[in-house]
């Protein structure tokens, strides 16, 4: 089928009904939705039953609806970020962000280059393995945040604000070390040194951060002031904004994606007028934005060309899974002050997840028309797709054999409709604490907290003033001082 002005609104109807039922048949069997969406675009491209053209030479047309697909996404996970949740994980954050990426980069440059070379063949070159490395260097936000935000659980030790960071905050240094290499493929064209490629790192970051900031500021302080009269015009106004903040800062030379992130972190966190209004069409805004560009993306690729390097892509897969990831996230953790114990690291490690950021980052080769771009593009696509089947489906019982979760009853599970200054955290009770063997009548619980579930010996109850607490008991508390309410337990 050949798209036509006349048919691409149907096209795209039936793309959308399609990929939202499956997705909602996929949710029941486990399988995150962002795969049945990239499966559907497979079967209406141009090798599938749809026969829909769209190939390489639309990769322009895709790397632009990755790019606004992606600034959605990150605005409205930064919305849904709260900063007491992800203050205490800042610098683990950052480290994981920048020299975790940079890290992962390096390691997988150079198994691509081991891989691809087996045989005696030439192989990739140093430069064309540092740029398959770095482009699936970062972790998904599309990704981490729709699994870990439609999964029920409930993750210990702040490892669910760390990771939702991370995936949030390292699409700077993937970026970066993309276009870099991506000029060192052809030695003519390169523009940077590595000491240029370390200033426009510095640039990109410094710039992105500080309009983040400025951006949010602006933002919030519209929103308030403008008196506009009719409610569904906020949310417009909050793409208006966003969308300015990822192009202004890109013309700063900044770095778009992280100060659009930042952006949403900021208005999300301070009292806004429509607040619900506003959050409550981004989450829908983000839903339709990942499966509009996953679906654009399993378009684009050809399932032939995936096949062809199946055994290379599922080496390289298992070498980001197994070793790549898990030696730079344990070399990061020797930068971190605090206890960061070994089951943290494999869980932190197994959330790595790659995905549609990677699969934009491809295009970039395939637009630039340098060698190997076409199978770099196809190794990339296979490594986020195994990544997404293999990680994304097995998150909960990964967590669940680690001890690092619980499964949250259905009536916790939003926290969209808590004031921005209210949280809701997950405490254990311990022997001897303040709390053991009280009711919560006598428990002397700060004020403004509340106690809305208690886990005892994997079953829920529903408490109220007569219920006397025991050791090991999980209290779901929504309250305004977390760290308060943890003294209790400590």
């Amino acid at each position: 089928m050949v798209i036509t002005a006349h048919n691409v609104v149907l096209i795209i109807s039936l793309l959308l009904f399609i990929a939202i039922f499956a997705g909602q048949a996929s949710y029941k069997f486990g399988v995150p939705a962002l795969i049945i969406f990239l499966g559907v675009g497979m079967l209406a491209g141009s090798e599938g039953i749809g026969k829909i053209q769209f190939g390489y030479e639309h990769a322009n047309i895709a790397q632009f609806i990755g790019v606004i697909a992606l600034n959605f996404i990150l605005f409205s996970g930064g919305l849904d970020t709260k900063w007491r949740s992800i203050k205490p994980v800042l610098g683990k954050g950052m480290v994981l962000a920048t020299l975790g990426v940079v890290l992962t980069a390096v390691f997988v440059g150079i198994a691509v280059k081991l891989i691809t070379g087996i045989g005696g063949g030439p192989g990739f070159s140093w430069a064309e393995s540092l740029l398959l490395g770095s482009i699936v260097s970062s972790t998904d936000a599309a990704a981490v945040f729709n699994i870990l935000n439609t999964k029920s659980l409930s993750l210990k030790y702040n490892l669910k604000p760390l990771l939702e960071f991370e995936s949030g905050s390292n699409d700077p240094m993937a970026f970066l070390l993309t276009t870099f290499f991506l000029s060192m493929v052809d030695v003519q064209s390169a523009t940077h040194s590595v000491g240029g490629a370390i200033l426009m790192l510095f640039v990109q970051m410094a710039v992105g951060v500080l309009m983040g900031f400025v951006m949010g500021k602006v933002s919030t302080k519209m929103i308030n002031k403008l008196k506009i009269g009719y409610e569904g015009l906020y949310p417009v106004l909050a793409i208006a904004l966003m969308l300015f903040t990822y192009s202004f800062t890109d013309f700063l030379h900044g770095n778009g994606f992280l100060a659009v992130y930042i952006c949403g972190i900021f208005v999300g966190n301070h009292k806004i007028s429509h607040r619900q209004t506003i959050v409550n069409s981004f989450d829908g805004y983000a839903w339709l934005m990942q499966l509009v560009l996953f679906l654009t993306l399993g378009l684009l690729v050809f399932p032939s060309q995936v096949w062809e390097v199946k055994w290379t892509g599922l080496l390289i897969s298992a070498v980001i899974i197994i070793l790549a990831r898990p030696l730079a996230i344990f070399l990061c953790s020797l930068f971190f002050k605090d206890r960061f114990n070994f089951r943290n690291q494999i869980f932190v490690s197994w959330v790595g997840l790659r995905g549609a950021a990677a699969i934009v980052f491809a295009t970039y080769p395939l637009l630039a028309g340098i060698p190997n771009a076409d199978m770099m593009f196809s190794l990339v696509f296979f490594i986020a797709f195994s990544s997404m089947v293999l990680q994304g489906s097995t998150i909960p019982w990964v967590a669940k054999r680690l001890k690092l979760a619980y499964e949250l009853p259905p009536a916790l599970l939003s926290r969209k409709d808590l004031d921005t200054k209210t949280e809701l955290i997950e405490i254990m009770v311990r022997k001897g604490s303040s709390l053991d063997n009280q009711t919560l009548l006598e428990a002397q619980l700060p004020d403004d907290t509340r106690v809305t579930m208690i886990m005892r010996k994997g079953e829920y109850i529903v408490p109220s003033g007569n219920t006397r607490l025991q050791a090991k008991d999980h209290l779901y508390v929504i309250c305004k001082n977390p760290d308060e309410v943890r003294r209790l337990v400590s």
